[in-house]
Formats: structure tokens, C-alpha cells, sequence
């Protein structure tokens, strides 16, 4: 990770670590990198989510980019992809969005995407924390008419939400949806985009006051939706995250459908209609040991990248492939997107369960679920990285690991957005595994636990 952007952008507790002022260099630093090359006037996109610090991330972000000389247009409370796609499809500059995903309201981060509706490359990024870290004295003001202007793009919930609803094929009609909104970006298009297919829609934590996002709701939460989604005898429910790139299901019994078993239903039916592309889908090191088992049965191939949905871009763009994600719901269709998109996700579900007629729990059986156990570590970040240089912590792992065998595996990671150590241990034998991960997280947590 670099010095201000991790695995997703810049992430801290708004104003007091993610700051107005750094924002605002952030703004300033990103125009001059990302439109060096131009000779005319550049437009860069700004969206947001629902938290309280947003608007005032984005006022800071607009100052900066515009006392560059760059124009910002405020796209106001969107999803993720929505900045990614209206970059792309209207040829602005560059885009930026203001969200700390699923994370909790007190967070805040700041996502920066290129000309082409991609996320930016470690390199750019680099490039960006250098000049605002190391040389802020070539960030050059500019002043009279050579500032920029700041404008409102009144229609960007409107023409996202069209671009989505064209990339589905089937009508929705007669599917009852629950749609989980985490009381974020997508209470402001989920609806309307559902409903214009076709489906019938009963909305679930989709009225933000800035302070509930993803409160106790949304895909980190989806305990409420899975009672609600059969209480109400819909045929699924969908929950997104804050910023509405991730999409996880629950199926019309109350069971969740992870980010790993919809990657499988959707690899399978790009399969069956010839569609996926090098027959391959690409997941990460955390994909469940289960996605392995089921595309050996389907003939499918598997390109395995580290976490974290850049990694999984580049492996998709590398290899030419068009399906990918994360066992979060972070899912991207590489035909028709440039990033994760939460609302695609659920959308291109839907139109598989009305191509097929089939009830999602029918379809989630294409995956058998190994047994996971996942244990976060808190740590300082201060301490970083010296886990892997402690004898007693490699020690203990290594030999869980050669006990565990075939039989199961064994990962430890930093989170690339949270100071958080995490231990994921899977195999058939969920007592064995739960033991084994409580003891590494326990040695961990003594050795360099806060």
C-alpha cells in the first residue's frame, strides 16, 4: 500500500485524519497528474455517498481541483460505478468519489478514477502521494480567469441509471425484490432502476440522514434482510454496501448468497451462453475453497489474484477475461463495466432467474460452501507488517498448516483498507479450524495486538 492510498483509495476517520486540507491537495495533486498532458480546460466528475462528512469532502476536493485550473461537476449522491461510467460515457477527465464503502459513518475516503473509467494504477497513484508528500512546491495556484468553474450535473442519477437497465436483456416482471440500500448511495437509484425493469420492489434502509450508513443494514449486515425477504415472500433480496459497488443475495428461504456462490452462478451461465470469455473466471485468495471444487465440475478455469478489486481488474485485463470479484460481492463485469457495480450484480441475477425460471436457492447449488472461519485482529498502524518477522506467529501457522494438510488452508492478511490483521482459515471440519484460527488470532493479538 502507499503512503495515503490503500487498496481503495484514501481512507480515514473524516476531518480529523482524512482532512478538509488534505482533500483538498488530494483535489489539487489528482487534476495536475491525471490532466498534465491536455491543452484544453479539464472536467473532473465528483460523486458521493450519504455520510455527513461527504459534502464537506467534496467542497474541499472541488477547491482544490478548480484552484488548479481544472472545472469540477458535482454529481451528488451516486453510486461508485456511476462516476466510472458517466466519466467513460460522457469523455470528462477524470472522476472522484467520496465514500468509505461499507464501512462505518465516522469514516470517509476519496476513490479516484481515470479518463477511461478506471481506477487509478498504483504508479499514478504514487505519482499523486509524491508531489502532495514530497514536492506540494510544484503544485502550481493558478488566479484570475485560469481557475476553474464548479458545476451540477443534474441528470447523473438518470443516465446511470438508463446505462444499467440497457445492459439488461430480459424483463424483470414478476420477481419480488428486496432491495437493502445500507442507507447509501443506492437509496438515490435502486428503486427506480429495479422498478424500470420490471420487478416489484420493497425497499429496505433506503432513507440516509447521514449518520445511519450502513448501520446495523447493508451487505456487512444482512441479518434484518434475510428474516425480511421471507417474511414478505420475495423471491430474493439484495443487499448493497454504502457506496453501492458491492452487491451480496438472499434467496427466497432467508439463506445468503455470497459474492463466491454468485460469481459461480455467473460464470455458469456465461458458459452455457457461450459468453465467457477464455472460459475463465477470476477470484481472489479469499474465494472459498468450494468456487475451486465447483469449476473443476463445470470445465471452468480459475485465475486467482490477491485481494482487493484492483488486483482482480488487472488479472481480468491481463488475461482478456470478463467476469471477476470478491467473496464480498465486489463483482465485475468487465463487458459492460470498469469496476464493481453492486446494482449490475443484482440486476444481471435477476435476469438469469428469469431466463431460467429458476428459484435462486436452485441456482445457489451450483457451489458447495466449505466452512469458513474469519477472525480480525486489531492492530496499530505503527505496527504493520511485523507479524510476518515474528518467529512465534510464522511458527504456529506453518505448523496448523502442515497438520491441516489438503484438507483445508490457511490465509493471513493485512486488510488493505482497515489497520486489521485477518485470519481465514477453511476446510471441511469446522472445529478443527475454529480452534486452529482462535489460537493464530490469539498469538497475534498478543504479540502485536492494540
Amino acid at each position: 500500500m502507499g503512503r495515503l492510498f490503500g487498496t481503495d483509495g484514501a481512507r480515514g476517520v473524516a476531518i480529523t485524519e482524512l482532512t478538509c486540507e488534505l482533500a483538498m491537495q488530494i483535489g489539487r495533486a489528482a487534476a495536475l497528474v491525471l490532466t498534465r498532458k491536455m491543452n484544453h480546460k479539464p472536467m473532473i466528475y465528483i460523486g458521493k455517498d450519504t455520510r455527513i462528512s461527504s459534502d464537506i469532502l467534496e467542497a474541499a476536493l472541488a477547491a482544490g481541483i478548480c484552484s488548479v485550473g481544472a472545472n469540477a461537476e458535482l454529481l451528488g449522491v451516486v453510486p461508485t460505478p456511476a462516476v466510472a461510467t458517466l466519466v467513460r460515457l460522457n469523455a470528462a477527465d477524470a472522476g472522484v468519489m467520496i465514500s468509505a464503502s461499507h464501512n462505518s459513518v465516522e469514516f470517509n475516503g476519496i476513490k479516484l478514477f481515470s479518463s477511461t473509467g478506471y481506477k487509478l494504477s498504483d504508479e499514478i497513484e504514487e505519482e499523486i502521494e509524491a508531489l502532495i508528500l514530497d514536492h506540494p512546491e510544484q503544485i502550481k495556484l493558478q488566479s484570475h480567469t485560469n481557475v476553474g468553474r464548479i458545476s451540477v450535473y443534474q441528470d447523473a442519477q438518470r443516465d446511470y441509471i438508463r446505462y444499467i437497465q440497457k445492459a439488461i436483456h430480459t424483463d424483470l416482471k414478476g420477481l419480488r425484490v428486496a432491495l437493502d440500500c445500507a442507507n447509501g448511495s443506492a437509496s438515490a437509484t435502486a428503486k427506480k432502476l429495479f422498478e424500470g425493469m420490471g420487478a416489484e420492489v420493497l425497499m429496505v434502509c433506503d432513507q440516509p440522514d447521514g449518520s445511519n450508513i450502513n448501520a446495523d443494514c447493508g451487505s456487512t449486515h444482512t441479518e434484518n434482510l434475510m428474516e425480511f425477504v421471507p417474511e414478505h415472500q420475495c423471491d430474493l433480496g439484495l443487499a448493497f454496501d454504502g457506496d453501492a459497488d458491492r452487491c451480496l443475495a438472499v434467496d427466497e428461504k432467508g439463506e445468503l448468497v455470497d459474492g463466491d456462490k454468485l460469481i459461480a452462478i455467473f460464470a455458469k451461465a456465461y458458459k452455457d451462453q457461450n459468453k465467457l470469455k477464455n472460459n475463465a473466471a477470476v477470484v481472489t485468495v479469499m474465494t472459498n475453497l468450494g468456487f475451486q471444487h465447483f469449476a473443476a465440475a463445470a470445465g471452468i478455469d480459475v485465475v486467482v489474484a490477491s485481494v482487493g478489486d484492483r488486483y482482480v481488474l488487472e488479472k481480468m485485463l491481463d488475461g482478456s477475461y470478463n467476469i471477476g470479484g470478491e467473496q464480498s460481492g465486489h463483482i465485475i463485469f468487465l463487458d459492460e463495466a470498469t469496476t464493481g457495480d453492486g446494482q449490475l450484480s443484482g440486476a444481471k441475477l435477476m435476469e438469469i432467474m428469469a431466463q431460467t425460471g429458476k428459484k435462486l436457492s436452485e441456482l445457489a447449488t451450483v457451489m458447495e460452501h466449505f466452512p469458513q472461519v474469519m477472525i480480525n485482529v486489531k492492530i496499530a498502524a505503527k505496527d504493520r507488517e511485523m507479524w510476518k518477522n515474528d518467529p512465534d506467529i510464522t511458527g504456529l501457522i506453518a505448523k496448523r498448516e502442515e497438520e491441516l494438510g489438503d484438507t483445508g488452508r490457511i490465509l493471513v492478511r493485512e486488510s488493505g483498507t482497515e489497520p486489521l490483521i485477518r485470519v481465514m482459515l477453511e476446510g471441511r471440519d469446522f472445529r478443527l479450524i475454529n480452534t486452529f484460527a482462535m489460537e493464530i488470532a490469539d498469538k497475534i493479538r498478543e504479540k502485536v495486538g492494540r
